[in-house]
């Protein structure tokens, strides 16, 4: 980094900080759902070398340099449930890096997948993490990359301890979940719109210079590396896509099945909106609205 830049960056992390407090959403999927091992159905993806499990299997830590970065997936694709993971990430600069945990089906269906995704876009000191929450439904259409972004600047410090991040995804819509605070819910309303096909559950961190921290304007400075992040408190109740038909998982209290948020969490979202969000592509007359019917 230029000393110049340096001196103009204030040496700590600003975390935005809600002028609401915030509410509580009244049900805890994360409490409900047991924490997997991460030998119990996950493998390696790339930079095994990037990777280290501790001594109970119960937490992972990925860490990327010059050379390489590092992910894991799934053994088992699945069609609809609760995929979660407790994430932290590493302060200081770390503009261009990605870490990311989110469903894709990319491998089986090469340039016409479907992705939900939840990433965590590196920064410089002095402005905090972005999460980028995105939906991808069968890859791209004539040439357009039809991302369904919604970003957040999180209430708290995401460097400072583990945070619990997930995707609730049902066959009529898709939550997003952070420490069970819903801060998303993307819904099936127009045919071609919503993921329908198997997805596996995947996990990485990647240099993603080209976009990721002030559309590209900051990249990776590799004088920082290694980027670490620790991933923690896996979980998954899915319907796997080789098993019988199996109910949808419960968005609320309500019971087995229960699809509807309680007013409690409709309330938690709306705060979450009000407070963190800083971009909703639906907002954004910029882009081609007729690749977006959902809007």
């Amino acid at each position: 980094m230029a000393l110049g830049l340096a001196a103009l960056l204030i040496p700590l992390l600003l975390v935005m900080v809600p002028s609401e407090a915030q509410p509580s959403p009244g049900y805890y999927p994360s409490r409900v759902y047991r924490s997997m091992a991460f030998s119990e159905g996950y493998s390696t993806l790339w930079g095994p070398q990037h990777q280290t499990l501790s001594q109970d299997q119960k937490s992972l830590t990925l860490w990327m340099d010059r050379s390489s970065g590092s992910g894991f997936k799934s053994t088992r694709s699945y069609r609809n449930g609760y995929f979660g993971a407790s994430i932290r990430v590493q302060p200081g600069y770390t503009a261009g890096v990605n870490t990311a945990f989110y469903l894709s089906n990319t491998e089986r269906y090469p340039g016409q997948h479907d992705e939900v995704d939840m990433e965590l876009l590196g920064t410089v000191p002095g402005e905090p993490y972005t999460l980028q929450t995105n939906v991808y439904v069968r890859g791209s259409g004539d040439g357009n990359i039809v991302g369904r972004e919604m970003r957040f600047h999180l209430w708290f410090d995401p460097t400072a301890g583990l945070h619990h991040y997930a995707i609730l995804w049902n066959p009529d819509q898709i939550l997003f979940l952070v420490d069970d605070v819903p801060i998303r819910r993307y819904e099936k309303k127009v045919e071609g719109t919503f993921p329908e096909r198997e997805m596996w559950a995947y996990a990485s961190i990647w240099d993603a210079s080209d976009w990721a921290t002030d559309g590209g304007r900051y990249r990776a400075d590799y004088r920082y590396q290694p980027f670490v992040s620790r991933f923690a408190d896996l979980k998954i109740a899915g319907c796997a896509a080789a098993t019988a038909p199996c109910s949808p998982v419960p968005v609320s209290g309500g019971g087995p099945g229960a699809a509807a948020l309680s007013p409690q969490q409709e309330a938690a979202m709306a705060w979450a909106q009000r407070n963190a969000m800083v971009y909703y592509y639906c907002q954004d007359y910029s882009r081609d609205h007729t690749l977006y019917p959902e809007c």
